[in-house]
């Protein structure tokens, strides 16, 4: 809730200047106190609020009332830091105005007090006379161990025969081309059933291409067949509709394809598309999930249509006991109550789902489960995408407090889009809405409250890391419309509409979607004087105006990664308050020294072409935790040596992208706690000959990459790691010779993921020894050319190997044998490697398939040159080819 996230971010903000190591400005000992005692009581006071506006379309105004005043609070300290350091930069030798300001400070922080006061007063009588009706439910020794039972696998309930009967359509049938709708409200399965027949091995066996697009409701066809292409044909340059159109044409002239056009709702979408799907009568289908009847009807006739039906009980109460109990019984006394919740979601899985998450994570008792009962049925009113918009709402309501703001922001992100955890986590941080968690930081926080999203199935997964981590998440339309809704009643943001009202100026975050007018956006952006977040998606909007209080500005089209943004170079760093800063940066532009009055920068990221060099202000940055640039051109000056006071960098966690960095014993003991490391190498390095030595002493560092397009390679053969290392990328040079490094990188005992690109093995041998690579979990070997021999004389050097990559091993001999025989190996991937490679991995597939038959768990997929076009014959069930086109 947006009273929530504002009394915490205050919080947050006071407790930034009071344990600063230079804060901008000083508190008053008794003030701070007070109002402090004052937020604390009203964060427990909406812990356990239950408002009477739950159902209703306004907002609670008791909560509001909480939020303005805390937004007023927050809106005078920041103000005065904001005319403090302004001043100071400007001020020499008179600190008069500096006096003023201050006395002005204290007194109109005293009225914020004061009105926080009287609504605490407020407050406290409310929870007087709801005390009664209050009551305390024990926390469950066993409701977190329920919250992850739900397995994706019980996503499937009830959908067995209209699945089998699909895969019948699909692999059967006429040999023409065939359009298969399957047509149903939101939330009834649609997706779900189609992703089921895409991933059977019937499908992946029957078809020779398999591609699937989302479509959204701004529909753009253009962004659509490039999401087509791209899975086959890699990066394209900017066509036309028509260009990419005849491109798809040709790639799928002859092949027997799937297509799946996931949530279509438009006519006009598929009349533009129709005729770039080719029907030579081998038996291709396009299966297109639409919440639309009549666009159903329009794609094909009555007969090949698949109506979606609501579960019927016996299917509804066994996913809706997967989802609360996963595998365990169902407790005998909660059956009559558990299926008259059951009953009233009228057979949507997407509610009995929501729902079993609500009641996974709570405590199994007859009391709470009646209520839920209760408030269910108060608000089954309707059999539209409203009603389930209301039945979904339960599961907002039913959140702790630190939740909903935590979901709400969900809404910030574009329809269908595939959201990076890493991403997430850095944006919430900056907002400030994130209840600390003892001990922990708030990076490990805010994924932990991910987690909890995902327990909940409010959030979906879109990507798993190789140790089950959730590296992106995707949240399903009818949620983030429930998102929408709630962060448009309670003012927590507001998305630019071309038809929209005109934006409040207490809004405090605005979020600009990529149609977004330049007239809306100006609009937007000069009515806001308050606002402290502004969140991008498009390519270009008119420049930024000079909002003082900006905490978080996001700029960059994370959809397409084009960063065409105007941005000024000089108003993003007088935003002083900033904590979260993503831009791309302008020609000829450079970080200006008054980055440094950035005294609570968390998070600075600049996508820049071209090099950037920080200024040496930066290793005073106390609150720093992320610095990153993705094209790697940032160069780090050394820090100061004459600094008496020598700054520490506690908090910096990450380093991406930075260039020619030169590590020394000073630079090691200012980032002790760094965990990421991302550094690139050109031209003459024999200055830095010892510089690599130095990682062996960043005792945290998790993840290390290393580039190098050096003249001389000498001061990567003085690389060391440190044992600490999870994950590390090694780019160098064609001449480095890699035997001896990777003998020591085989040793570091918490290594999963290793990544090599080029380099040389100076016997065309490589061979590993006993008690290396304990923890490997993927391997990648690219651009290694002249390897010929790999020896493993025991699965056991790779006993976790779980995912192989070969690229460009022109040479290699073969695969050993006793890679196959590693039981956690899921995948191998061969990319222009030689054919003897190929056969050996060919080799590896069959001996396990006459060891494990259909539970064969392994797949290799090669990709071979044209020319290699024999190599074709070699396809099978878990072996697939591919050439060049």
């Amino acid at each position: 809730m947006a009273a929530y996230a504002a009394v915490v971010s205050l919080m947050h903000i006071i407790d930034d200047i009071e344990h600063h190591p230079s804060p901008p400005i000083s508190l008053d000992k008794h003030q701070a106190e007070s109002v402090t005692e004052k937020l604390v009581f009203l964060r427990g006071f909406l812990e356990s609020y239950d408002s009477p506006f739950a159902y209703s379309d306004e907002a609670d105004p008791v909560e509001m009332r909480i939020a303005d005043a805390t937004y007023a609070a927050g809106d005078v300290i920041e103000s005065y830091i904001v005319d403090t350091i302004h001043l100071s930069a400007e001020t020499t030798d008179d600190d008069g105005h500096l006096q003023i300001s201050c006395m002005h400070f204290y007194q109109d922080f005293q009225k914020v007090i004061e009105d926080i006061d009287l609504i605490k007063k407020e407050v406290m009588v409310i929870t007087r006379e709801k005390k009664q009706q209050q009551r305390n439910v024990p926390a469950s020794d066993d409701a977190g161990l329920r919250s992850g039972l739900a397995e994706k696998s019980s996503l499937m309930v009830g959908f067995d025969g209209v699945l089998l009967q699909l895969l019948d359509r699909l692999a059967g049938g006429r040999t023409s081309r065939q359009i298969i709708p399957i047509v149903g409200m939101g939330g009834i399965g649609k997706t779900t059933l189609a992703k089921g027949a895409f991933e059977h091995p019937l499908v992946k066996e029957h078809f020779d291409i398999c591609m699937w697009a989302t479509i959204s409701q701004d529909h753009n066809i253009g962004q659509t067949l490039k999401e087509v292409l791209s899975l086959a044909r890699g990066d394209l340059s900017n066509e036309s509709e028509e260009e990419l159109g005849e491109k798809l044409y040709k790639y799928l002239a002859g092949r027997r394809y799937l297509i799946v056009m996931d949530d279509m709702w438009s006519i006009e979408a598929w009349d533009k598309m129709r005729f770039f799907f080719p029907d030579f009568s081998n038996g291709s289908r396009i299966l297109v999930t639409t919440r639309m009847s009549n666009l159903a009807v329009h794609l094909t006739d009555s007969d090949s249509l698949l109506n979606m039906r609501f579960l019927d009980k016996v299917s509804s109460w066994s996913l809706f006991s997967k989802t609360v109990f996963g595998e365990e019984s169902f407790p005998t006394q909660l059956k009559k109550v558990g299926k008259r919740i059951v009953e009233k979601c009228d057979g949507l899985p997407l509610s009995i789902s929501v729902i079993g998450g609500v009641m996974a994570k709570s405590e199994p008792t007859q009391e709470y489960w009646e209520h839920i009962e209760k408030n269910l049925s108060s608000i089954v009113n309707s059999e539209n995408d409203e009603y389930c918009l209301r039945i979904l709402k339960l599961s907002y309501d039913y959140l702790p407090a630190y939740l909903k703001p935590c979901f709400l922001y969900m809404g910030v992100f574009e329809e269908d889009s595939v959201i990076s955890v890493s991403t997430i986590a850095k944006l919430w941080v900056s907002e400030g809405f994130l209840k600390p968690i003892d001990n922990k930081s708030l990076s490990t926080t805010a994924k932990e409250y991910l987690k909890e999203l995902l327990d909940r199935n409010l959030i979906l997964v879109h990507e798993l890391g190789l140790l089950g981590n959730m590296k992106s998440c995707k949240i399903h339309d009818l949620l983030r419309d429930l998102s929408l809704q709630e962060a448009h009643k309670q003012r927590f943001f507001h998305t630019l509409r071309e038809h929209s009202a005109r934006v409040e100026n207490r809004q405090r975050r605005i979020v600009i979607p990529r149609n977004a007018s330049k007239e809306k956006i100006l609009d937007a952006l000069e009515s806001t004087p308050h606002a402290r977040s502004y969140l991008c998606h498009v390519n270009r909007v008119p420049q930024l105006p000079n909002s003082r209080l900006l905490r978080t500005t996001s700029i960059y089209d994370s959809k397409s990664g084009k960063v065409g943004i105007e941005c000024s170079r000089e108003n993003v760093f007088q935003l002083v308050n900033s904590r979260y800063i993503a831009f791309p940066a302008p020609r000829e532009f450079q970080i200006p020294s008054s980055i440094s009055l950035l005294w609570d920068l968390d998070t600075l990221i600049i996508h820049s072409w071209n090099d950037l060099t920080a200024p040496v202000e930066i290793w005073k940055m106390h609150k720093l935790r992320r610095v990153e640039f993705p094209n790697r051109k940032l160069c780090l000056p050394d820090p100061p040596s004459t600094d008496n006071d020598v700054t520490i960098m506690e908090n910096l966690e990450a380093l991406k992208g930075v260039k020619n960095f030169s590590l020394n014993e000073e630079v090691v003991k200012r980032i002790p706690n760094i965990k990421k490391l991302y550094m690139s190498y050109v031209g003459n390095q024999n200055e830095r000959v010892n510089s690599l030595s130095y990682l062996r002493y960043l005792s945290k560092l998790e993840k290390l990459l290393v580039a190098t397009r050096t003249e001389s390679g000498e001061h990567l053969r003085n690389i060391s790691f440190p044992c600490s290392l999870t994950k590390l990328v090694l780019r160098v040079t064609q001449d480095f010779e890699l035997e001896d490094t990777l003998h020591e990188i085989g040793s570091l005992p918490l290594l999963h993921k290793l990544i090599v690109l080029r380099g040389r093995f100076r016997t065309r041998k490589w061979e590993t020894s006993e008690g290396q690579f304990l923890n490997l979990k993927s391997l990648s070997l690219i651009d290694c050319g002249d390897l010929e021999n790999w020896t493993v004389s025991d699965s056991s050097h790779f006993p976790l190997l779980q995912k192989l990559i070969l690229r460009g091993l022109g040479k290699l001999q073969e695969i050993p044998s006793e890679i196959g025989e590693i039981p956690f190996l899921k995948s191998i991937e061969l990319e222009y490697c030689s054919e003897l490679a190929v056969l050996s991995s060919k080799n590896i597939v069959e001996e396990q398939e006459d060891l494990h038959g259909d539970q064969l768990d392994l797949y290799v997929r090669a990709k071979v040159w044209s020319t290699q076009e024999v190599m074709l014959r070699l396809t099978g069930s878990n072996f697939q080819v591919t050439s060049s086109v």
